[in-house]
């Protein structure tokens, strides 16, 4: 039945029109789709080269390991003209998925910044900060003997210092290449001490209090200068030597007279308080951070090494002028750290730190060395700290810092404010 009405179509077709013109209609269609049809075949064919050439990259992809892509911890911030700007590392770096965009969080940078003592964010930085610490120290003295071995006959004295000390500094730094730094510091220190002593010494068992300050005055000024000679892999840390001058550009301890407080026989003070330590130093050091995600690790070591110096006059007593010669007590000071990025701003740091002393040494002309006891130190902190990006170029870093051991501030506050030009 099929064929019959095909045939009836196909005669109807042929009375209607002329053979020849329904052989040319169909030639010309046949050929048109021929073409169309090998138009699509091209560009399936592109279609499919295109799709497997993204299943591959899906599949290098899928086979990278799980921890997000590693990227440079230095800031990105857009260098003055002129200047070029060099990252911290292809390819390494803690936080980058904190920001959409991928770039390293601003939090990031400044846990790096924080922890190494190098600040490689621009070419020039300046940061000014407020430091204040409380020391509160008792001793107690028996002047006497214990009678049966139960039951002491004499006097009981208490001995109590309260000091306050406010430093008010700014620091200048400039990077190069993100492998060198150099920097200067210039303090400003305000101290205030507050003596007191009742019972031993004296016929009267009153307390005595006295109170010494120092107006604000120029401390020691340092300058510093670091190398990175590490950059950080998946298993080298970055490294990040440094070298530091501190120079007596502050008010010397030594000549400063004590002089005694009326009604008290057992209480001197000093007539002024220092700002500075009076000598040269040199102190050495290195700085090491890894980043092990999503945490920070930095731990830092320094010596310090103090020169001998000449003064003009070296006792305490009233009415003495003594020259002579000052040999201040070396020390080194290491510290271990962790810190973690909060969010794009804000990172949060936990370190302990601790400074050994040695004894100090002084000497009249003339005459040979002579230890002073009780000179050496050992002070032990435990710090913990943050830092908050205001902007690109401004954070704030707070930081607070207890004592551990009797020879360290009972705690330490301070908070700083880094600019990035």
């Amino acid at each position: 039945m099929q064929k019959h009405f095909s045939l009836r179509l196909v005669l109807c077709a042929a009375t209607i029109f002329p053979a020849s013109v329904v052989m040319a209609a169909t030639d010309a269609e046949v050929n048109a789709l021929k073409q169309e049809l090998e138009q699509l075949r091209q560009n399936y064919a592109a279609q499919q080269n295109a799709l497997m050439v993204l299943e591959q990259r899906l599949k290098q992809v899928e086979g990278q390991p799980v921890t997000p892509n590693r990227r440079p911890i230095v800031a990105p911030v857009t260098p003055p003209s002129g200047t070029t700007t060099v990252a911290k590392q292809e390819g390494a770096g803690y936080g980058a998925d904190l920001q959409d965009d991928g770039a390293p969080a601003r939090s990031v940078e400044n846990l790096y910044n924080e922890a190494s003592g190098f600040f490689g964010n621009g070419s020039f930085s300046v940061e000014t900060g407020l430091t204040y610490s409380h020391y509160d120290t008792r001793q107690l003295f028996l002047n006497g003997f214990l009678a049966l071995d139960t039951i002491f006959l004499g006097n009981i004295g208490v001995d109590q210092i309260n000091a306050d000390t406010f430093t008010l500094d700014v620091t200048g730094r400039y990077n190069w290449r993100d492998r060198w730094q150099f920097d200067v510091n210039v303090p400003v220190v305000y101290r205030d001490s507050t003596f007191e002593s009742a019972g031993a010494g004296g016929a009267s068992n009153a307390i005595t209090e006295e109170t010494v300050t120092r107006d604000p005055d120029l401390g020691d000024v340092s300058f510093g200068v670091a190398y990175k000679f590490i950059t950080e892999t998946d298993t080298l840390p970055d490294a990040v030597a440094s070298l530091r001058v501190k120079a007596p550009t502050g008010n010397e301890p030594y000549g400063i007279k004590l002089r005694p407080v009326p009604g008290n026989d057992n209480l001197t003070v000093p007539e002024e308080l220092p700002s500075g330590n009076g000598v040269w130093s040199v102190s050495p050091g290195i700085s090491l951070v890894k980043t092990v995600d999503p945490a920070v690790l930095f731990g830092n070591l320094s010596y310090t090494y103090n020169f001998e110096e000449s003064f003009d006059d070296i006792s305490a007593q009233q009415g003495v002028t003594i020259p002579g010669k000052v040999q201040l007590g070396n020390w080194f000071q290491y510290g271990l750290g962790i810190a973690f990025a909060l969010n794009e701003r804000m990172s949060l740091a936990m370190s302990y730190s601790q400074l050994i002393s040695q004894k100090s040494k002084i000497k009249q002309d003339g005459q040979s060395w002579n230890t002073v006891p009780s000179s050496d130190a050992n002070a032990a902190y435990y710090n913990i700290g943050m830092t908050f990006a205001v902007d690109q170029n401004l954070s704030i870093v707070p930081n607070l810092s207890v004592g551990l051991t009797p020879d360290s501030p009972d705690f330490t506050f301070s908070v700083k404010f880094p600019y990035y030009f």
